[in-house]
């Protein structure tokens, strides 16, 4: 069986950049493609670390939801820092606590040096689980 795939309302259409923002299999694995600080037109929306940070959040939180899942379902995330650097590591830190608390996903982190548009500094991608 193929994987359902899925381009949310709320999140900017990727297919002109090559891919899609969900992907969904067997109807349990739902895999989430990497969210970024964009706009509804793909652009970046801040050159601010933190709030690129915020922002991709709250983007991945949108795809989630578009197939009824939330963050207690991510079961993996991979992030991608560009320049890493302890404070940075730091803020996303305090970000996934905020939104994870105690139990937050497996995380692999990777510092880059730079990401597929210009001006981003962060992105991150998710597998989640249905009926987890």
């Amino acid at each position: 069986m193929p994987p359902t795939i899925i381009n949310p309302e709320g999140l900017h259409d990727p297919v002109a950049f090559g891919y899609s923002h969900i992907a969904r299999v067997s109807g349990q694995l739902v895999f989430i493609a990497g969210q970024y600080a964009s706009d509804g037109e793909g652009h970046v929306t801040s050159g601010d670390f933190a709030e690129q940070v915020d922002r991709s959040m709250i983007n991945l939180r949108t795809a989630l939801a578009a197939v009824g899942l939330g963050f207690d379902d991510v079961a993996q995330i991979r992030t991608h820092i560009v320049d890493h650097d302890e404070g940075k590591l730091a803020i996303l830190a305090e970000r996934i606590a905020g939104i994870w608390g105690s139990r937050p996903p497996t995380q692999t982190l990777t510092g880059v040096a730079a990401l597929a548009l210009p001006g981003m500094l962060f992105e991150i991608d998710a597998i989640a689980v249905a009926g987890s």
